[in-house]
């Protein structure tokens, strides 16, 4: 057994339980937690602190793939020097890089890499000329895994380590997708998409098809290593009625599945649901109806909702995640950040290929530039939080990662705060840790990621790719 120690500047973020812990179980050393920020959470009632360590220590266990602890380099450091009877240590000196829990991403579609830019289409048009089109050639089993290996990789070289991820139609890309990511050791969900109608012939699956290759992907990945299955119909438009209850009833039968689709992003898409729905209030109330909601699922957009589809949210728990760059690129709206977290729990996604980039720094410029287009505040303390322990809260995945608690996985990102030469003469302008966070928030990208470590293993490093 090794211990690895990386010496770096920390931050993360704590909820109140986490604050208590590190409280009761650390007496040696003061805490760095800022208790006067405001954050916004992503759990409701909950507390949320920043904990910024300026020279820290970061202890990774390589046998468990664990965090063992973390505090001031100071008292960490010596507490583990080599000594007869302790086990090694190699010590990762980034004291000049930013380390941060791996970035989570809770909306992705992984087969729309080849399809990133695609000119000028608003959803339902883009959605025919572009994207069905691109899904279309993920029966080839080659195309599948190359495409997953060339995703998750992208991922990696913009520190993200865990996301809730579209597949194709085709069992098989939600197979190629798991198979590349088992091998990476990342914490993935991922399903086949359900579509049985309003779309090419060659992508549409017969409902009761499509629900079995579902259970054959629960059976087959559902918590096998870091791997979790959600049931994912494409949205109300392309599932029949049958195909919606059907993966209902499959998502009732799972205690632990997820379950994720689009709600209410364009407001053609919204007037056409209605067309092929009449008899339900909206939207959302088609999604009930069929047994859809519940605090394991995840709505991508949700930008056009009333209040009672608000309540609803809250009344079920289910989260919505918010995709930024997606809603502008597409033309599709304004998403009220402050607004839907005051009624359920809201996460930050790339929406890749609508979405531009795979960047979550990228994502949160675009997030902050779109409330400030409605007169709402998006700190980079509320942003940072929310692609890290935020993330994985909607998930149900904060006992796992989301921040450095001794005994979670150890995902975590090494951050080069001048990886450019605008960002260090930049940064050489700040004069307080939140305007350095912001102007990272505001100009960081790809190129500010030194390495991704996922599960205490070094998946991406900079200097090699």
């Amino acid at each position: 057994m090794t211990l690895h120690i990386y010496q770096a500047r920390l931050l993360h973020y704590l909820t109140e339980n986490d604050r208590t812990e590190r409280a009761t179980s650390d007496l040696s050393q003061a805490l760095d937690i800022d208790q006067n920020a405001t954050l916004l959470p992503v759990t409701a009632g909950e507390r949320i602190y920043p904990e910024y360590i300026a020279d820290g220590a970061l202890v990774v266990d390589d046998v468990t793939r664990c965090v063992v602890e973390y505090g001031h380099s100071e008292t960490i450091l010596p507490k583990y020097a080599n000594a007869e009877g302790k086990p090694a240590i190699k010590v990762h000196d980034y004291r000049d890089k930013l380390i941060m829990p791996g970035f989570i991403d809770t909306h992705v579609h992984y087969p729309q890499i080849d399809m990133l830019a695609a000119y000028g289409e608003q959803l339902l048009d883009w959605l025919n000329n572009y994207t069905f089109v691109t899904e279309a050639n993920f029966g080839d089993p080659k195309i599948a895994h190359d495409t997953a290996q060339f995703f998750l990789n992208q991922l990696l070289a913009n520190g993200t380590t865990s996301a809730m991820v579209f597949a194709t139609s085709h069992p098989l890309s939600a197979e190629a997708f798991f198979a590349e990511s088992h091998r990476l050791n990342t914490r993935m969900i991922t399903g086949n998409v359900l579509m049985d109608q309003n779309a090419p012939e060659a992508l549409c699956v017969p409902a009761e098809q499509s629900i079995r290759d579902t259970q054959n992907i629960i059976d087959n990945w559902h918590e096998r290593g870091r791997q979790h299955v959600a049931i994912t119909p494409r949205f109300a438009i392309t599932s029949s009625p049958t195909q919606l209850r059907l993966a209902g009833e499959l998502y009732a039968s799972h205690d632990s599945v997820y379950l994720q689709t689009h709600l209410a992003e364009n407001r053609d898409e919204v007037a056409f649901v209605q067309e092929l729905y009449p008899n339900h209030k909206g939207y959302l109330d088609v999604y009930d109806d069929m047994g859809l909601l519940g605090r394991r699922t995840t709505l991508a957009h949700g930008i056009y909702l009333e209040t009672p589809e608000y309540e609803r949210l809250r009344e079920t728990g289910t989260q919505i995640s918010h995709c930024p760059t997606s809603n502008l690129f597409l033309g599709s709206g304004l998403f009220n950040l402050p607004k839907t977290l005051g009624y359920t729990g809201v996460s930050i996604a790339t929406d890749v290929g609508a979405g531009t980039s795979l960047s979550m720094l990228t994502t949160l410029s675009e997030a902050y530039k779109v409330q400030q287009l409605q007169s709402n505040q998006l700190s980079a303390h509320q942003g940072l939080y929310q692609i890290t322990l935020g993330n994985a809260q909607s998930l149900l995945l904060d006992d796992k990662v989301g921040n450095f608690m001794p005994s979670k996985e150890a995902d975590f990102v090494v951050i080069d705060m001048k990886a450019t030469a605008l960002l260090e003469r930049r940064m050489a302008q700040t004069k307080t840790l939140e305007e350095q966070l912001f102007v990272l928030m505001m100009l960081g990208d790809d190129r500010v990621i030194e390495q991704t470590i996922v599960a205490g293993q070094s998946r991406y490093r900079k200097s090699t790719a």
